[in-house]
């Protein structure tokens, strides 16, 4: 197959819309189940990528959650903790498999953005992965290859409906990448940088002492940024993204909004947020907006409107703003990467608020 017709484009009203091979040759992909559409394919390809590069620099199972043709969340495959396992409603699935605990950190990293992902996999998916992404709301997945019993898992996803994508993982694109902007081609050589422990050898700060954990940690925030609308900088711990700031006009806003999303991930692991007593029917999409409102300000006007009823068993708490700049205080050793260099201190100041080291 070398032409894939879509239903539209960005918009309903972007007609014709296809994908194809401009040399005649064939797709890279098959897809599976579902009919996915110009976005799906857009982040399909580039959280493919993404999930790609950090394999070949880590060696560990890569995950990606993306949104809007930037990722959402992004990971390796390491162990998730009993608190980890917690914020990200998997610590009912027993042990899960490097894969499958990848997919956990990248989606669980900021739920409310990954709500409707798109999932890119560097591995075959298993059916410990599938298992979670079974229960996630998401538009599609991308991956090298499904073992039979998680292509059926998946298969049940939507009606039948989900996308599910195989993608040839020997493809490599033509060197030169071309885009039409307004009737008029662009070309330039494909963004082939490695981005691996070579790329911080040369370390310019007195201290020269980096753990290969932070090694880890660095390398995802490049790779993520590298597929991330600019400007853009993310913060990562515990070799995952954990706050990701995208697209917008000024450096410092990307740090203060991917430095928000890193807080909230920080504060879903204290205890009072741990401890929330939740009612028997609240879904998990309901489930995320409430920890957000209560760790955010939004909570006072849920307490005033007396509205906590609805989401919590008991009133919980208020978590004050004192309780919360303690907790995060606490924190350390985060890491951070930009996909350009901070022209004022604003920005180190921002990023120091959050356990950046």
């Amino acid at each position: 197959m070398n032409e894939f017709e879509l239903k539209y484009g960005c918009n309903p009203n972007q007609k014709p819309s296809r994908i194809f091979m401009k040399n005649g040759a064939d797709l890279p992909i098959k897809i599976l189940c579902g009919r996915p559409g110009y976005i799906n394919l857009l982040d399909a390809f580039n959280g493919w990528q993404l999930v790609k590069e950090l394999k070949e620099a880590t060696g560990l199972p890569a995950a990606t959650s993306f949104k809007h043709v930037s990722p959402a969340g992004a990971a390796v495959g390491l162990p998730l903790d009993e608190t980890l396992a917690k914020i990200y409603w998997v610590d009912d699935l027993g042990e899960l498999s490097p894969l499958a605990a990848a997919y956990a950190r990248a989606r669980g990293a900021d739920r409310m953005s990954s709500f409707g992902d798109f999932i890119a996999l560097s591995d075959v998916c298993d059916v410990s992965t599938a298992k979670i992404i079974k229960r996630e709301v998401s538009d599609g997945v991308i991956a090298p290859g499904y073992e039979p019993e998680a292509l059926e898992i998946l298969m049940q996803k939507k009606k039948g409906n989900y996308n599910i994508i195989e993608i040839d993982p020997s493809y490599k694109p033509e060197p030169i990448e071309t885009k039409d902007v307004f009737g008029v081609t662009f070309e330039q050589g494909r963004n082939e940088l490695a981005i691996n422990n070579d790329l911080l050898a040369n370390v310019v700060t007195a201290n020269k002492e980096i753990p290969d954990s932070a090694k880890i940690d660095l390398i995802i925030a490049l790779i993520t940024l590298k597929y991330t609308q600019s400007n853009s900088v993310c913060y990562a711990k515990g070799g995952q993204a954990i706050g990701i700031g995208a697209g917008q006009q000024s450096r410092v806003h990307c740090t203060r909004l991917a430095g928000q999303k890193a807080d909230n991930w920080l504060l879903r692991q204290c205890p009072k947020v741990l401890n929330l007593d939740f009612v028997d029917t609240i879904g998990r999409a309901d489930r995320d907006n409430a920890i957000d409102n209560y760790i955010g300000d939004e909570y006072m006007d849920v307490l005033a409107e007396g509205a906590w009823q609805k989401v919590f068993k008991t009133k919980p708490e208020v978590f004050t703003a004192e309780e919360k700049r303690a907790w995060l205080d606490q924190m350390t050793d985060v890491a951070l990467g930009s996909d350009a260099f901070f022209p004022f201190s604003d920005n180190i100041e921002r990023a120091k608020k959050s356990g950046v080291k």
